[in-house]
């Protein structure tokens, strides 16, 4: 753990921030600004919202000499993406009343409302509490939503995997009462003593820690990507325990080579009786060992490189109190969604339901997201699942009602996507919102998909599956570094490009052009599905194409990441 002397600014704030509090009661209502203040930015993320602006319109601001277009973004917290047909109607209201986007699927299964203004924050989160939902810790340097593969196809081992993200979620759910407090008119106890946060301690996480449960074979929370796994063992139809994972990430900075994304170590096996104890051991050993002077490397997976692999499991099972039993061998297929109808074990229906970029709104020519929704939330008996990849599942659809539900999905153009390309591409909201954004995802990924599209069906491969995924920055929202192409913004219109991660997510890419133009990038796939479509060998996918053929040189592991560079053409 760092010298007080050599802290990062942010622990100074934590340190001052009264377990969560800070100034941010005087800011909401501070009239001549539409921010807040400076150390409040930090503090709020622990409660769910981020501080943006439009970027868009900085430059015209900045000409009429006003302040930037202040707003905020408000993530929610629902463990698994689950929420029930009135949650989701009243996430909607809220969304289509204070929100200028309304509603978006993020890529952690969880709402988030883009544009809300400083004077309509305490009475949206007050509308999530009513509809029994929260945002606390969705952000911030602590656990956050914790991820479970909505997979419907096992049911009865999905209803146990699920029911142990909501414990563990709730287990790590900061205790302090700050979040009542300042945006639900909590009674402010000012006589008792302050609760003691029992495994955060007074500051918290050194960095964000992320916790993800997935159901093999379906890789759909791409677990090695996560802080923390766990990954369901089942034999014979029952759920008997899971590999725990430790030390995933996908953050870096562009140039930096001590920073990297890094897939998670294997750890070993345990029962499911001892999730919680076992993932209070790894959050706490983070807690102790974690740096704090340097946030660039403040993540788990920082930790396990400076501690080595056998003394962080020696710290974890020292904390647990047993020792993990050997992991149990696991095979993941791949790592999106499934999209259309499934039936379960138990003879209920559920419907994938592919949203671009999670972006529930109707299209003026096209699909009715937020229309559709809405009418199958009011009729619905069953529930809805968000997903890890931004999409969203009708889940529980009784026998009896699959027809009135498929009626209402094709009244409202709610089709599956246009190919299996854009079923299988992400993107973060990065610009004009997002501060760290470089260049433009969410809204350069229908072009993006469309044009490679167009590339694999003039190279004879129509249709083609490709894990494809875009992000304005390298600080990995949507995941891109496990993808078999990504696109990293380095500045408007121009991107690093990523080749050869695995289609299951158990694989990170490597750089292999930097910033490039578009059009360039679009040039270079060209060539290299054509090599692709000729050369590939049956049932080959892109990224193993790619380091088979020695297009790209293999990522065996994070501190690797930028080896082999290949330089800029």
């Amino acid at each position: 753990m760092a010298d007080k002397d050599t802290l990062s600014p942010v622990e100074g704030i934590k340190t001052r921030s009264r377990h969560l509090r800070g100034t941010l009661e005087e800011s909401l209502v501070d009239p001549v600004t539409g921010a807040i203040a400076d150390d409040d930015t930090q503090v709020s993320k622990f409660h769910g919202i981020y501080q943006q602006d439009d970027r868009d319109r900085r430059a015209e601001r900045q000409r009429q000499k006003l302040e930037p277009a202040y707003s905020f973004m408000i993530r929610g917290r629902l463990p698994g993406g689950r929420c029930t047909p009135e949650q989701w109607l009243a996430i909607e209201a809220l969304g289509e009343q204070y929100a200028s986007t309304g509603v978006r699927i993020t890529t952690r299964q969880a709402f988030q409302f883009h544009g809300v203004v400083k004077g309509t924050l305490k009475p949206t989160i007050q509308g999530i509490d009513q509809a029994l939902l929260d945002t606390i810790a969705a952000c911030g340097d602590v656990n956050r939503n914790v991820m479970c593969s909505p997979n419907p196809a096992l049911s009865s081992v999905h209803r146990e995997v699920d029911a142990l993200a909501g414990a563990l979620s709730a287990h790590l759910t900061p205790q302090t009462r700050a979040y009542h407090e300042i945006w639900l008119d909590g009674e402010k106890l000012t006589d008792a003593p302050e609760v003691v946060e029992p495994i955060y301690g007074d500051t918290y996480l050194p960095r964000k820690f992320k916790t993800g449960f997935v159901i093999p074979p379906q890789n759909d929370v791409d677990v090695y990507t996560q802080d923390l796994g766990f990954i369901a063992i089942v034999e014979q139809g029952a759920l008997i325990g899971f590999n725990v994972t430790a030390g995933g990430g996908m953050g870096s900075t562009h140039g930096d080579k001590k920073t990297f994304p890094r897939l998670a170590d294997t750890l070993g096996f345990v029962t499911p009786d001892q999730v919680l104890d076992a993932a209070t051991a790894v959050v706490t050993t983070q807690r102790d060992f974690g740096n704090r002077s340097d946030r660039k490397n403040a993540r788990l997976k920082y930790t396990i490189e400076s501690m080595g692999l056998p003394a962080f499991r020696e710290q974890v099972e020292t904390r647990q109190g047993f020792a993990f039993a050997p992991a149990r061998e696991v095979q993941f297929n791949e790592s999106g969604d499934h999209l259309g109808w499934v039936e379960a074990e138990d003879g209920v229906w559920h419907f994938g339901l592919f949203i671009p970029s999670g972006r529930v709104r109707d299209h003026a020519q096209g699909p009715q997201y937020q229309t559709g929704l809405i009418e199958i939330a009011k009729v619905h008996q069953g529930e809805f699942r968000m997903t890890p990849n931004q999409n969203l599942i009708i889940a529980g659809v009784r026998v009896e009602d699959k027809a009135r539900v498929a009626g209402l999905l094709a009244a409202h153009g709610l089709a599956q996507p246009t190919s299996s390309l854009a079923a299988g591409a992400m993107a973060c909201v990065a610009l004009p919102t997002c501060a760290l954004a470089m260049a433009d995802a969410e809204r350069f990924l229908p072009e993006l998909t469309d044009e490679v599209s167009a590339l694999f069906t003039r190279h004879g491969l129509p249709d083609q599956n490709l894990s494809m995924r875009v992000t304005g920055c390298p600080n990995g929202c949507a995941r891109p570094f496990v993808a078999e192409v990504a696109l990293v913004g380095k500045a408007p219109r121009h991107y690093n490009l990523y080749l050869g991660g695995r289609h299951n997510g158990t694989r990170l890419n490597k750089l292999y052009r930097e910033n490039i133009s578009v059009e360039r990038v679009l040039e270079i796939l060209d060539g290299l599905i054509a090599s692709y479509a000729n050369n590939r060998r049956e049932g080959e996918a892109f990224g193993d194409f790619c380091i088979r053929s020695g297009v790209i040189a293999e990522t065996t592991a994070g501190p690797n990441f930028h080896d082999s560079v290949s330089d800029a053409a």
